[in-house]
């Protein structure tokens, strides 16, 4: 049987790049989407918390600030949320607000009336500050320094190290 030169040829320029494509997204974090905001001023928002105050983003310059969007049905959402308690306890010098995402204020009542609170917790009806900060999914978590600057943005459940990092960084 005879080698066909020119089909292998012609099948290695294809299959090569194809290769070399592929294996560059190797070690990439598929989940992770990058933040065009990450080192802009954080978009303005006024929203309501469960009390009926209100909170706005601007109100807070010269404050480190956490904003954790999150929801009831979110289950990665539940499983960081004693370590956002715990770190809010902890940390009193920086301002943490959980934003409801896609969800309904009655759930998130009875949600935080079993799992505790430590935070405000704000109302973002239609999903307004969700939708400027370019919210994919939740939990996602934002953190702004004390110039009302976004630091850096986190996708999925917090671990103690990544927020311990960040917490730091924002204090300075």
């Amino acid at each position: 049987m005879k080698l066909n030169w020119k089909v292998l040829i012609a099948g290695l320029v294809v299959i090569v790049p194809l290769v070399a494509i592929l294996a560059s997204g190797f070690g990439n974090d598929p989940r992770a989407l990058p933040s065009v905001l990450e080192g802009r001023e954080a978009p303005a928002f006024t929203l309501t918390d469960l009390e009926g105050r209100t909170w706005s983003l601007e109100a807070l310059e010269g404050r480190p600030v956490v904003l954790n969007f999150w929801a009831t049905w979110c289950a990665p959402c539940k499983v960081e949320h004693p370590l956002l308690l715990d770190s809010a306890r902890r940390h009193p010098e920086v301002q943490f607000l959980g934003i409801v995402y896609g969800d309904e204020e009655a759930p998130v009542r009875r949600y935080l009336a079993s799992a505790g609170s430590a935070y405000p917790i704000l109302l973002d009806e239609n999903n307004r500050t969700a939708i400027d900060f370019g919210v994919g999914g939740v939990p996602e978590t934002f953190f702004v320094d004390r110039r009302g600057v976004i630091v850096h943005k986190h996708s999925g459940a917090l671990t103690p190290g990544i927020l311990r990092e960040k917490l730091e960084e924002i204090s300075r």
